[in-house]
């Protein structure tokens, strides 16, 4: 709360306003200085290969624990084939050059159809663009940092490299060796991006599973040498001079029988954890994909990815999807059994302003799916597995879904037919307005999607029809305002029965 001062507390002599003046010119003039001094930004990812955000937890990891009370912690989902499977190509891929699999090429540990040259790892377009920083990675899995197997997926760009050949014994004898020696560069060199992974903990998830106390071992021995890590950076002569911002994730999880590669939740399951400058301490948010790792690293030091992939920086404004403002309110499953009990992902109450029309829906039928809903994927893609819900990367937290395959897995009368409602957008008449979103929709003879817009309260005419998958996609479609048209409003109608389904989200008119 501001402090409010009295008539009398204001009521100071010239000499005291003076001094006080003067006072504050020189707190003013340390500050900016330090300010100035304080210039130098660098970044360290810190990759932890298979590892369970929830075992990390109930592992003795105080210094994983410390970053995520320290800054944000962010779980999140994978794709599932046939976009990619859930391994370490792939994943370490998508962390690396900020796109998702179906652009970056890579699908699994061979590396087939890799497009590095169009999507480069982070640390390459750093390089790139501003040649003067200097890179490292360090790594003990080869494909990572090296010409075998499939890679490298960091570049020969990068300023320095360090390639070791891990075990995946469980027991990780070359990550050591690997935090030693990037702990010597850290403190010693003067990286500006880093990029530094650990394999030990998968290994012992193949090994053990992720549900035995070798798992927790292993996150515990990783974790003394994420300590060696942040030591280091601590211990720069310069860091008092410098913006830290320090990264670490995962490429996907693990089973607690042990193993991945396949579409459960267990497998798919990613996370991120950061710390640094705007980052509020104990934060949690469920916007986060794996993708942002890219784009923070070149934000942080001040390379613009703009277009060129699909990652969001962790600084990056807020933008507003009204869709996100409902995950306080989202249910528990109704009639879906294949979803966890305790997992709250679903509701029809549409945010402020939007509406749905189920004039022409059916009644009974899945509860969950009864006209369009809005949902997380954690609780949409468990309503069943493989059929390519898995592959809804591009929709964020909480996204509309319209889904006449699952609806129809309970009795029903009538068919599937719903239209999600935007509110009514100002325009100007004679102009041009860009109408973005992302969707998944997945095609079927019998079914109809379209999107539709009016214009003062006029009838609905379509605008985009979608006779095709339309897998993940960044939707964006040019509408020409009517003269003397002040307002729009669209429309997303499906309707089909027992057919597939359509999301959407982040609805915007630029």
């Amino acid at each position: 709360m501001p402090t409010v001062l009295s008539g009398r507390a204001l009521a100071v002599t010239a000499t005291a306003t003076a001094l006080l003046a003067t006072a504050l010119g020189a707190h003013t003039a340390t500050a900016e200085t330090a300010a100035t001094a304080a210039t130098t930004d660098k970044v360290l990812v810190i990759g932890i290969d298979g590892t369970v955000l929830d075992r990390v937890k109930a592992a003795n990891a105080p210094n994983l624990q410390g970053l995520m009370a320290q800054g944000l912690t962010a779980k999140s989902t994978l794709y599932a084939n046939p976009m990619a499977a859930t391994s370490s190509g792939p994943g370490w891929s998508t962390i690396a050059t900020g796109v998702w699999p179906d652009k970056h090429g890579v699908k699994d540990n061979t590396f087939t159809g890799k497009n590095y040259t169009a999507y480069p790892d982070f640390l390459t377009r750093i390089e790139n663009a501003k040649p003067s920083l200097n890179t490292y990675a360090a790594a003990d899995w080869e494909p990572i940092t090296s010409t075998d197997a499939g890679g490298p997926i960091f570049s020969a760009k990068v300023d320095k490299r360090l390639s070791l050949k891990g075990d995946r014994d469980g027991y990780g004898t070359e990550d050591p060796k690997i935090a030693a020696a990037a702990s010597a560069e850290l403190q010693g060199q003067n990286p500006d991006a880093a990029f530094v992974y650990f394999g030990q903990v998968d290994g012992a998830g193949h090994s053990y599973g992720a549900a035995s106390q070798q798992y927790l071992d292993a996150i515990g021995r990783v974790d003394v040498m994420v300590g060696q890590l942040l030591t280091a950076v601590q211990n720069r002569p310069t860091y008092a001079q410098e913006n830290w911002k320090i990264l670490v994730t995962t490429d996907h999880g693990h089973t607690d029988a042990g193993g991945h590669g396949g579409s459960t939740i267990q497998e798919r399951g990613t996370f991120v954890i950061a710390k640094g400058a705007g980052i509020p301490a104990g934060s949690v948010r469920g916007d986060v994909k794996l993708v942002d790792v890219a784009a923070t690293v070149m934000a942080q030091v001040g390379v613009d990815a703009g277009s060129a992939i699909d990652g969001i920086a962790l600084n990056a404004p807020d933008d507003n999807d009204p869709f996100d403002t409902l995950r306080p309110n989202l249910q528990a499953r109704v009639d879906e059994t294949g979803i966890p009990a305790g997992v709250k992902g679903f509701t029809h109450t549409p945010p402020a302003g939007w509406s749905i029309d189920n004039s022409k829906m059916g009644t009974g039928g899945v509860t969950e799916w009864a006209g369009w809903a809005f949902a997380t994927d954690e609780f949409w893609s468990q309503s069943q597995r493989d059929q390519w819900r898995e592959l809804n990367v591009r929709s964020r937290d909480v996204f509309a879904v319209a889904d006449s395959d699952e609806w129809d897995d309970k009795s029903h009368t009538g068919s599937y037919d719903s239209t999600l409602i935007t509110p009514k957008w100002a325009v100007t008449g004679g102009t041009t307005k860009n109408l973005t979103f992302q969707t998944h929709y997945h095609h079927e003879a019998g079914q109809t999607a379209q999107v539709l817009v009016s214009y003062n309260g006029g009838a609905p005419t379509v605008v985009k029809s979608y006779t095709a998958d339309a897998v993940a996609k960044a939707e964006s479609l040019t509408l020409q305002v009517p003269a003397g048209a002040t307002d729009v409003q669209v429309r997303f109608r499906y309707a089909g029965t027992n057919n597939w389904y359509w999301t959407v989200d982040n609805v915007k008119l630029g």
